[in-house]
């Protein structure tokens, strides 16, 4: 995870911002045209000799810039929270329902995923079985001098043995999306529990920050030149936020991959389409993922080798005990 914090142009409230800078720009350049056609009246003079020097003013004085920066961005952040949800930790519950609906949805395809798995493999071996005893009819009828027999029973061994060929190579792709698919599972468990941990210790401290951070404090920490606790608070909330959205991003992502995927397969008639096929290999290739980390490529090495033997109703992993380490205390400290 970045720990790197958003702008404030990136932010909601920077869109407001970028939005009123252009407003107060057009407006003085219409003071500004006003100053100029009423050059030399006392009116023009006054409203010359006034932002002068405020600009000069805000240039010479470090705290004085700070503090109107400050008051702006609070501004666009109050108006901003008129039209939309900008409290992370309110933002941050809503991230919980979606977690835990996903989890929902994942854990019901990872039970289709694994009953496809069940047929095909079943597929597959019965398939092994045919040819053999295919082959074994064509030794037989060679014995027999039966020459049509066995060219009949070499020909259906040998288009059997293709057609395994294709599902195995299909088996070995479902085996990449069930390892993907569970670890997210796991992975995503952890992430919630740290998400409701965050969330259920910092919303008491939230709230008491809030109580004790004014305006008129925030903007005195300012000029002496402390930092604003409230503002640091909601930048690492907003960094837990944003992380937690872009994992709940991918991991509808993925889901629509794998639901593509196994849509695409048509086990009845030992069949797939290539376009899923297409969908999960251009998965594969794609950069690191937020969820899985290093994991990933181990996953898909684990999934092609063959030494690994993929034991599918092996239970999801239990979630991890309550003493263990936050992956967002370090936003704290």
């Amino acid at each position: 995870m970045s720990n790197k914090p958003k702008s404030f142009w990136k932010k909601p409230e920077g869109v407001t911002g970028g939005i009123f800078m252009v407003a107060v720009l057009g407006a003085l350049a219409a003071l500004g045209i006003f100053v100029i056609a009423n050059i030399g009246s006392v009116i023009s003079i006054v409203l010359t000799t006034l932002i002068v020097g405020s600009l000069l003013f805000l240039a010479i004085d470090k705290k004085a810039r700070n503090l109107v920066w400050y008051m702006y961005k609070s501004a666009m952040r109050w108006i901003t929270g008129l039209f939309i949800q900008i409290d992370p930790i309110a933002i941050l519950k809503s991230y919980i329902d979606d977690l835990e609906g996903n989890l929902r949805k994942m854990n019901k395809q990872l039970n289709k995923l694994k009953g496809q798995m069940h047929k095909l493999s079943e597929t597959i071996h019965n398939n092994k079985k045919n040819i053999k005893s295919n082959l074994e009819l064509a030794s037989k009828a060679k014995a027999s001098n039966k020459r049509n027999q066995v060219i009949l029973k070499s020909r259906k061994a040998g288009r059997l043995r293709e057609s395994n060929m294709r599902l195995e190579d299909l088996y070995k792709k479902m085996e990449v999306l069930f390892r993907v698919l569970k670890k997210m599972y796991e992975n995503s468990e952890i992430l919630k529990e740290d998400v409701k941990d965050q969330v259920m210790v910092k919303e008491q401290e939230y709230e008491a920050i809030k109580a004790s951070s004014s305006a008129m404090k925030s903007a005195m920490s300012i000029i002496s030149g402390d930092p604003d606790k409230r503002a640091m608070f909601d930048t690492a909330m907003e960094t837990i936020a944003d992380d937690v959205a872009n994992k709940v991003g991918e991991m509808e992502r993925f889901m629509e991959v794998s639901s593509g995927f196994m849509e695409s397969i048509d086990l009845q008639n030992g069949i797939f389409e290539e376009e899923g096929m297409k969908m999960l290999e251009k998965w594969e290739k794609e950069g690191d993922s937020l969820l899985l980390g290093n994991d990933k490529e181990d996953l898909i090495l684990q999934a092609n080798d063959d030494s690994q033997v993929l034991d599918i109703n092996e239970p999801i992993k239990a979630k991890v005990p309550d003493n263990r380490a936050n992956q967002y205390d370090n936003l704290f400290e």
